[in-house]
């Protein structure tokens, strides 16, 4: 009895590591074994994404571990890297990824317009905001509030500014020139995405740029590097950082606080298509509707501390967390369509960019 034990054990085993367990989540209809068939055969993923490794691990373990056999080959770029070498290696017929996974929405809007991603309802759809997807090809994946962070050492409580007009006066202050940052809008996808997100919603946005030249602010190209300079003081507070990213290093740094501005808070989600001339599409599938999916969100949310987009899950980092702290009508979710490409035109980018670098002394 014990022997028969011994080899049905060995032999769930072995299942699991070719993948014959690999089994329909509940809910889904029947049909969709055909594309789990189809993905382990294909044995493989490759994401190129703009999402720390750090954040993206845990994903990429549980997703192995609900499809053992398919190998995750994840690439982290920065936003502009994601972009420009997934067209590059388009253009050249050369392999690339299965799927893109950035915070630069509007370049990622880009590439599903003009026909790089595949036409592919989620099995998931009904379960997020409807501004979330576009046309069963670009979906939002997260909730991530864009916040201001600053040295909690070297500013007064009092200080602490609570709205974008209050940041506006503040950074005026003698001891604040040199002492800001924010994205280097040129370099950072995410960057101009947000800063001409702000454009659109902020009626005072001249006053904005006209504060960030008094302050000759400081601009990098990654949240990383912002917040190192904030928190040894080199910096004293940042503009537009992704919050998501600075509330996790707020956990363990008591150097960093972060605020949401209560006028208005930008909401980015990361979106994620599927290549339409994807190497390995079943697997591309059954990534894009695991990211979607209750158990995946749980993830997202209370391990990755990315931001839940769906509303059904619970945890500190959700869109439900946030906008009971901010407010409902405060929140500002960036919607997942063309017409976040607006900015994105030849004339109306050089226009955005001469605006920046003219009234925020970015010359």
């Amino acid at each position: 009895m014990k022997l028969k034990t011994t080899i049905a054990a060995c032999a769930t085993l072995m299942l699991i590591a070719t993948g014959a367990l690999a089994q329909v989540p509940a809910g889904y209809p029947a049909d969709y074994q055909k594309i789990i068939d189809g993905a382990k055969k294909e044995k493989k993923l490759v994401v190129y994404g703009a999402t720390d490794s750090k954040a993206t691990q845990p994903l990429v373990k549980d997703f192995s571990a609900l499809y053992p056999g398919i190998s995750v080959e994840y690439n982290d770029m920065n936003s502009t890297e994601v972009y420009n070498r997934f067209i590059s290696e388009v253009a050249a017929g050369g392999t690339t990824a299965d799927a893109v996974w950035s915070s630069a929405m509007d370049l990622q809007m880009r590439l599903a317009s003009e026909g790089y991603a595949l036409k592919y309802k989620s099995v998931e759809s009904a379960k997020l905001p409807a501004w979330s997807i576009w046309e069963d090809q670009a979906y939002g994946t997260t909730f991530e509030p864009a916040a201001i962070v600053y040295n909690k050492r070297l500013l007064d409580p009092k200080e602490v500014p609570q709205t974008h007009a209050d940041f506006v006066k503040l950074i005026q202050q003698p001891k604040f020139k040199d002492k800001v940052t924010t994205y280097d809008i040129e370099k950072s996808g995410v960057g101009f995405m947000l800063m001409a997100q702000d454009a659109r919603v902020n009626p005072k946005f001249t006053d904005l740029l006209g504060a960030f030249g008094v302050a000759k602010v400081r601009v990098q190209s990654s949240t990383g590097t912002m917040m190192e300079r904030i928190s040894s003081g080199e910096n004293l507070i940042g503009y537009n950082v992704v919050g998501s990213y600075a509330l996790v290093r707020a956990k363990t740094d008591p150097s960093i606080g972060v605020v949401m501005p209560k006028d208005y808070t930008l909401v980015l989600s990361r979106v994620l298509f599927i290549n339409k001339g994807a190497k390995n599409p079943n697997a591309a599938k059954l990534w894009l509707d695991y990211m979607l999916s209750h158990r995946a969100q749980n993830i997202i949310a209370n391990e990755s501390k990315l931001f839940a987009i769906r509303e059904d899950v619970t945890g500190e980092a959700t869109s439900a967390e946030l906008i009971k702290q901010v407010g409902k009508d405060n929140v500002k979710p960036v919607p997942v369509h063309p017409s976040l490409m607006e900015y994105l035109a030849p004339a109306k980018r050089m226009a955005f960019l001469k605006q920046w670098k003219d009234t925020a002394g970015k010359k």
